[in-house]
């Protein structure tokens, strides 16, 4: 039976790319579980180099050919994309700090919407408890990452590093599996 992704790749040649992939994913996410802090900025340094190269790809689609609506758009978001790549690589911490509290205040609001929808559906849905309680946790979660946004930060590059370990463990399983069929 072909794996999914897999069929136009014969398992032999198959098996160590997925391999080659799962031990990056698992070293990123190791790395990033040992260096949060590092990670965080890695990231936003990432972002910004790709903001830059979005904008000017946004900046050249100005200068084609076409509607002017659309052209002066592309200009405008295309510098807006420059401009912000500039700014997270001179600040890259204040972009993470910025980033953590948009999470943050975004997960305060969801918490007070979530609590609310609860109270007011309790007569149409039954165990609107536990929509109170993803509220609460999402509120609590919320107030603590504005209060205290470096730990917030922390917390995104932390669940960042436990995805790339678990996704470069599942990958390593894949790899063996497609080294199994490459030998039968």
């Amino acid at each position: 039976m072909p794996l999914v992704g897999f069929t136009a790749i014969e398992p032999r040649l198959a098996w160590p790319l997925a391999a080659l992939r799962g031990v990056f994913a698992v070293l990123f996410g190791v790395l990033a579980l040992i260096w949060p802090g590092t990670t965080v900025l890695v990231l936003a340094i990432l972002y910004g180099v790709y903001a830059i190269f979005d904008g000017i790809g946004g900046v050249m689609q100005a200068f084609r050919p076409g509607d002017a609506a659309h052209r002066a758009a592309y200009g405008v978001l295309g510098l807006l994309g420059i401009i912000a790549g500039v700014l997270v690589l001179l600040w890259p911490g204040i972009t993470v700090l910025v980033l953590a509290l948009l999470v943050g205040f975004w997960a305060i609001f969801t918490g007070i919407v979530e609590i609310v929808a609860a109270i007011r559906l309790r007569k149409q849905i039954e165990g609107e408890a536990f929509l109170i309680a993803a509220g609460a946790l999402s509120l609590i979660a919320g107030i603590v990452i504005v209060f205290n946004p470096v730990a917030g930060a922390f917390g995104i590059a932390l669940l960042v590093g436990i995805y790339a370990l678990i996704y470069g463990v599942i990958l390593l399983v894949l790899a063996f599996r497609l080294r199994k069929l490459a030998r039968a």
